[in-house]
């Protein structure tokens, strides 16, 4: 392990790691019964939580935070509902631990069978997003991995408000306060330790931007799953119900346009373009929209597009758009500029959609509907613990099943080779 400049993170990390084989033999009931204390305890202490935030909102005010940013750091009376809601989501999904994958009998007569354990301590390191705290306790806890969670300076007092309740309510259920725990330690050289917790984190799941993702690649020395860029397509086909195609790309683009399954990027046939730029200018209030010249031809106000445009995840009310002849084309333009994450196309043919499904490799694929659905909650996990754009052991939203693996346990009579 490289060397640890601090003391008392390798301190947490030695009780975490404790903790985590706590919970590898704790029971279901247990767990159930913590998270249930969890989720109440969010609604009981809804007070305090927004107490908490508002510091953190008015420190991200005075530091002229950006209005994307600042919406994914503010909490309200809805979102800690929310919060509390999505923990009892997963309470109630069924157990996954100890669950018999498959199994066979050998013609040795050994029996052989794969058992869905947990991976032990999973760290997070996150930025704004106070209820990715309780989202990741809750499904660590549920499948039961202790986790360490490192939040951004600019979330500190909200995800201290709500590790702090999530540790009684362990407590109240006989787990040790140290299976979620939160490093309060917020400076750069404390994300590195804790990228390089060799022995301790046995899986490392970023949630952030290029450059956490960066830091990530260049520092960590644990297994970690990329949570990666959300630089999503939505294609827009000549077979397009087009009234249908302009509510999903308002929705794609405006509901949230910072987080990553917003899109980021509009893809529009030839055929449809000028009457559906036409459809779509009067509904995209507040876009700006970045495009190709036939885009600027259809779409009076845009601005043309640079090759760093297509490229780019911007986390804000901006599009690019490009024109296209094909839906070869439209293809090639995502493969060229997409980051594998989510991309859509709006199409009432079957053809279309199908070959968009089979030429378009990301970690999810969209029929006429919105990238806004490419989450844990809303493909029914409860919750997620980020949304990996990798292709190794866990890809897309990442439920419970991504939080375990698998052993063999082999059962004999005293069989030797």
């Amino acid at each position: 392990m490289d060397q640890i400049s601090n003391p008392a993170l390798l301190e947490q990390a030695e009780r975490a790691k404790r903790a985590s084989r706590v919970l590898f033999s704790s029971t279901a009931a247990v767990r159930n019964d913590a998270l249930g204390y969890i989720s109440e305890s969010i609604l009981n202490s809804k007070e305090s939580i927004l107490e908490a935030n508002v510091k953190d909102l008015e420190a991200a005010s005075a530091a002229k935070m950006p209005p994307t940013q600042m919406d994914r750091l503010r909490l309200d009376s809805k979102r800690i509902d929310s919060m509390a809601l999505g923990v009892r989501d997963v309470q109630k999904l069924p157990e996954i631990v100890g669950n018999v994958q498959d199994g066979w009998v050998r013609p040795n007569g050994l029996r052989v069978k794969r058992v869905r354990v947990p991976l032990g301590l999973v760290g997070i390191i996150y930025e704004n997003r106070p209820n990715v705290t309780s989202d990741a306790a809750a499904l660590c806890l549920k499948s039961a991995n202790a986790t360490m969670l490192r939040g951004s300076s600019s979330a500190y007092h909200s995800n201290l408000a709500i590790c702090d309740l999530i540790a009684d309510s362990l407590e109240k259920a006989g787990l040790p306060r140290d299976a979620v725990s939160l490093v309060k330690d917020t400076r750069r050289e404390s994300a590195i330790d804790f990228m390089r917790l060799e022995g301790f984190i046995d899986c490392l799941i970023p949630r952030g931007g290029k450059s956490l993702i960066r830091a990530i690649k260049e520092n960590a020395t644990v297994p970690y799953i990329v949570d990666g860029d959300g630089n999503c397509h939505i294609y827009v086909d000549q077979h397009a119900d087009l009234k249908m195609a302009s509510s999903i790309v308002v929705n794609a683009k405006c509901q949230r346009p910072g987080v990553c399954n917003a899109a980021e990027s509009l893809i529009v046939h030839t055929k449809v373009a000028e009457q559906f730029l036409s459809m779509l200018r009067l509904d995209l209030v507040g876009v700006e929209v970045r495009g190709d010249e036939r885009t600027l031809e259809y779409y009076p106000g845009s601005v043309l597009a640079t090759e760093e445009d297509y490229a780019t995840e911007f986390l804000d009310l901006i599009l690019s758009v490009k024109v296209v002849d094909s839906i070869e084309e439209a293809t090639a333009h995502i493969q060229r500029y997409g980051s594998g994450h989510s991309e859509a196309i709006v199409t009432s043919d079957i053809s279309s959609a199908n070959f968009f499904v089979a030429n378009v490799d990301s970690a999810a694929v969209l029929v006429n509907a919105s990238t806004r659905f490419v989450d844990g909650g809303e493909v029914g996990f409860g919750a997620e613990i980020g949304i990996s754009t990798q292709k190794l052991h866990a890809r897309g939203p990442m439920g419970l099943e991504a939080l375990t693996t698998l052993r063999f346990v082999i059962e004999g009579e005293g069989q030797v080779r």
